[in-house]
């Protein structure tokens, strides 16, 4: 098994990151972090503190000050044990005057559009395609000043400006879920952070940190450490900028089309041919027949199907069902199916289905519910639906949440001949 490359090094003359630019690419990028001590020897930051909260205090700056209150117990290891406050610029002279003497953070974005000096720092990332690189954020931290041990989702090279900044990262780590964030501040932080290296970095050293590696950077005394951030857009913003480009180029009279539309059975079906001229609609689209045969650039069918199911059963104006004020209870759910109550369904509550294999799939007002093929049937066709004829267990449960969000509503039913 090859050696990996070292996580640690000195700069050399003419070389910044301490090797040519296509190795650091190759070995380092995206792929594992790297601190490049004395990257920028003699480096003297071009932008003083005093300047910076000047531009915090400007209407167009993007600017933040976090204040973390430490736990009163010294040596916890726990992420989640400090308390944290956000604020948001701009500022007023006076808020630096009112704040404590240590433990906080004042972060400006996007100082490179602001100064000649700082954006001439850029000229050493020229490895990296310039639309990458999003911008030089500077933060100034008196000494305990942090935001906390986080992750980044995009390429980031940490350059200390002035003093001194401990580093701790967690090289072993990369993929995390929301309940491994703290849920008591605004600032997404990490509720347990275990560090695999630990650095203090002077003036010049560089650290860069490939997206999702935790870290978490206290500053020693004043200091204050330049940020080069790369762009790195999420799937979500890609796909809903491309949407709003693509709607753009559409006329109004390209719709979903069915020509060669067959009899209705009247249940609210969702068939394969609505789901093939669905496809058919959308042409930029890529369908895979599944999920397992899908490819990077193409939208698994399942997909596809749930998609249309939840769209077109939400109401095309702002009508919203109005859930009842209180959940029908076990006892008068038990009551109503003892005797034979019916449902009527909501009229602004639009239903149809799918088939799922000997199952259904039933969307009402663009949610889905996993059902019998009879149930699904019958919310489709029926005005009212007798309770009798719900099949106990799940499709029972489907009717409940029904009722329990207002899309369906108990009636009596009424006899037929005889007296009352």
């Amino acid at each position: 098994m090859p050696t990996p490359p070292p996580i640690e090094i000195r700069a050399r003359p003419g070389q910044p990151l301490g090797m040519p630019a296509a190795r650091f690419l190759r070995d380092y990028w995206q792929k594992r972090p790297l601190l490049v001590r004395a990257a920028f020897p003699g480096f003297a930051s071009p932008v003083a503190p005093d300047e910076l909260a000047g531009l915090a205090c400007e209407e167009l700056a993007l600017s933040r000050i976090v204040i973390e209150t430490p736990a009163a117990a010294p040596g916890r290891r726990r992420a989640g044990a400090s308390r944290w406050e956000l604020r948001t610029g701009p500022f007023a002279e006076g808020d630096f005057a009112r704040l404590p003497r240590t433990h906080w953070t004042l972060l400006v974005q996007d100082v490179d559009k602001w100064d000649a000096d700082v954006a001439a720092l850029l000229d050493a990332f020229a490895f990296v395609p310039g639309w990458r690189i999003d911008d030089v954020m500077i933060s100034y931290a008196e000494d305990g000043g942090s935001v906390g041990a986080h992750v980044d989702q995009y390429d980031v090279f940490l350059l200390q400006g002035l003093g001194r900044r401990h580093w701790q990262i967690d090289a072993t780590r990369t993929r995390f879920d929301a309940a491994d964030f703290r849920d008591d501040t605004e600032l997404k932080l990490l509720r347990e952070f275990a560090p695999s290296h630990d650095w203090v970095l002077e003036p010049g050293d560089l650290l860069y940190l490939p997206p999702g590696v935790p870290h978490h950077g206290v500053a020693q005394g004043p200091c204050m450490t330049y940020s080069v951030g790369m762009r790195a857009p999420s799937q979500a913003d890609l796909l809903g900028d491309f949407v709003d480009h693509l709607l753009e180029t559409l006329p109004e009279h390209a719709r979903y089309a069915d020509p060669d539309l067959a009899p209705a059975h009247g249940d609210g079906e969702i068939d394969d041919a609505a789901i093939a001229r669905v496809v058919q609609a959308m042409p930029w689209l890529r369908v895979a027949a599944s999920s397992a045969r899908a490819t990077p650039d193409a939208v698994p069918l399942p997909v596809l199907r749930a998609w249309f199911g939840g769209f077109i059963t939400r109401y095309r104006s702002a009508q919203l069902v109005a859930a009842p004020p209180r959940p029908i209870g076990d006892a008068a759910f038990a009551r109503a199916v003892a005797t034979g109550a019916s449902v009527r369904r909501n009229p602004w509550s639009r239903c149809a289905w799918m088939r799922e294999g000997r199952a259904a799939r039933v969307f009402v007002a663009g949610e889905a519910h996993d059902a019998s093929v009879a149930l699904a049937r019958a919310l489709g066709s029926r005005r009212d639906l007798p309770l009798s004829d719900v099949a106990a267990g799940r499709d029972l449960g489907v009717v409940r949440r029904l009722l329990d969000a207002g899309h369906l509503a108990l009636v009596r039913t009424r006899r037929r001949g005889g007296s009352r």
